[in-house]
């Protein structure tokens, strides 16, 4: 894409984040109930996720892991619109509008340790449970994700533009999702040393060498980092062999347009939307008018070729 285009994929994030960002802090000196018809606002603390889930965890566990995550959906959103084969505006803002909502949610999370809800839609015996603008937004951004993919399904899926199997070349392919894991499992060994080592010397710092205490923070601690260890290594490995099919796949779509060529058999070289090397399409074009001119014999074209001689 464009840098115009990708000022306008980011420009929604940022405008959904600065939104939520003023409206809580509007909804920050709420006092009481103030009802505008089926809408009321009343400040609330939310200690969990959307709509109080994982209110019960323990807070370590709870304000770390989710915390966490927000900066794991960061990653996900960066290389989601790396690998997306198309332009689709509609897709890419959907997605920014998205995360914007959740890292409005985690900067509070992060911030105070709790998100602040302050909407509520309904009756004073039916309702909905409170949300904020964050909140409501991720659902305009979900709707614009799936308007996007039944419009442009044919476009991020062509039938004529796929490949029946995604391990190509299956020992390169293999390697670089491996090598991949490997330098992401070893950055977060090195995260978890340093984070626990630290946060283990603080606790000890504070509270002295409390066993159980130690081990009620430290655990949970322990646990989630594995958790997300896991999600990100997965994570690597699947993208890992998208990048590589989409190295592997013009390699060999190359070498099996030469192996024809070769054969006399004549057809252009059509590489698939996203792939790497998308100049050999070109290089290939030139081997085809190179080979057709030979089986012509036409000397005109060709420099080297010396005149005969009388």
């Amino acid at each position: 894409m464009r840098k115009r285009d990708w000022f306008l994929v980011t420009f929604p994030l940022i405008l959904t984040w600065l939104v939520d960002r003023f409206s809580k802090m509007a909804a920050s000196g709420l006092t009481g109930i103030s009802s505008h018809g089926p809408v009321s606002f009343i400040l609330h603390h939310n200690h969990g996720a959307m709509l109080g889930l994982f209110s019960d965890l323990p807070a370590v566990l709870r304000v770390v892991s989710l915390s966490t995550g927000g900066a794991f959906l960061i990653c996900t959103y960066a290389i989601v619109q790396y690998l997306l084969p198309i332009r689709s505006l509609l897709l890419r803002s959907g997605l920014s509008i998205l995360l914007g909502g959740i890292l409005g949610n985690v900067f509070d999370r992060i911030i105070y340790g709790y998100v602040i809800d302050f909407v509520v839609l309904g009756t004073p015996t039916i309702s909905s449970p409170a949300f904020n603008l964050a909140d409501a937004l991720q659902w305009v951004g979900y709707g614009m994700i799936v308007y996007a993919i039944m419009r442009e399904g044919d476009l991020l899926w062509p039938e004529n533009n796929a490949r029946k199997q995604y391990w190509i070349n299956k020992k390169f392919q293999l390697k670089y999702c491996l090598v991949l894991m490997a330098v992401g499992l070893g950055l977060t060994v090195i995260s978890l040393v340093f984070s626990y080592t630290y946060l283990r010397v603080t606790i000890s710092e504070l509270v002295g060498n409390n066993q159980f205490l130690l081990n009620k923070f430290l655990i949970p601690f322990v646990i989630t980092f594995g958790i997300i260890c896991t999600a990100f290594c997965g994570i690597l490995f699947a993208v890992g062999r998208l990048i590589s099919h989409r190295i592997a796949g013009p390699v060999y779509a190359f070498e099996k347009f030469l192996l024809e060529i070769m054969e006399g058999k004549d057809r252009p070289l059509r590489l698939r939307s996203g792939d790497e090397f998308r100049h050999l399409e070109g290089l290939a074009e030139k081997v085809r008018a190179e080979c057709r001119r030979r089986q012509q014999g036409d000397p005109t074209e060709d420099p080297n070729k010396s005149e005969p001689r009388p």
